[in-house]
């Protein structure tokens, strides 16, 4: 079976080149809430998560595939106010609204001014610091981000992954392995 996507870069640690470089995950937060914010958003939902990270992180944007799927995932991020992702508007990802309720979008004296992270991207970005402390991290960097990201098949991050022809199960389960392996040092060139 032949896989269309590039096999992961292998592990290289050192004090110059850490195993997982890339943004962290206050500067992916930040532009994340400044694209919600910008977009009239009440909520950081995980597509805002993954557009910030693949801006912002080279491995994250590599992992997700060649550079004309990177495009693609990009191209569906950057038309989610003009188009794709208009039909999330109104919802909160991951809230489970009360029958006859529906949450508003953005505006007025109902936004927030600091779009605050919807309950799905909350617990992306929970899940990948726990992600790397239980791998010893510090921090987790932007491919603990996006292989939760890609696991939380209920997500909008996951819908845009899909739209633009990349299997995220298989995404998640391919970095959380290559992050496993470097830690361990089992990986080529590992530490």
């Amino acid at each position: 079976m032949h896989s269309s996507a590039p096999p992961t870069r292998p592990c290289r640690a050192s004090a110059d080149h850490p195993a997982a470089p890339g943004a962290g995950p206050a500067a992916v937060l930040s532009g994340a809430r400044r694209r919600a914010l910008r977009g009239g958003d009440r909520h950081t939902d995980t597509a805002h998560l993954l557009h910030s990270l693949l801006e912002s992180d080279d491995r994250a944007r590599e992992a997700v595939g060649d550079p004309a799927r990177a495009a693609r995932v990009l191209g569906y991020l950057v038309q989610r106010s003009i188009g794709y992702g208009l039909h999330w508007q109104h919802t909160v990802e991951g809230a489970h609204p009360r029958p006859g309720h529906a949450a508003r979008r953005g505006g007025g004296s109902h936004a927030s001014a600091s779009a605050p992270l919807s309950p799905s991207a909350a617990g992306a970005v929970a899940a990948a610091v726990a992600r790397a402390r239980r791998r010893g991290g510090e921090e987790a960097t932007g491919l603990d981000l996006l292989v939760c990201l890609a696991a939380d098949p209920t997500c909008r991050a996951v819908e845009v992954l899909r739209r633009a022809g990349t299997d995220p199960a298989a995404l998640a389960g391919r970095v959380a392995s290559r992050l496993d392996m470097c830690h361990r040092g089992d990986g080529p060139d590992g530490p």
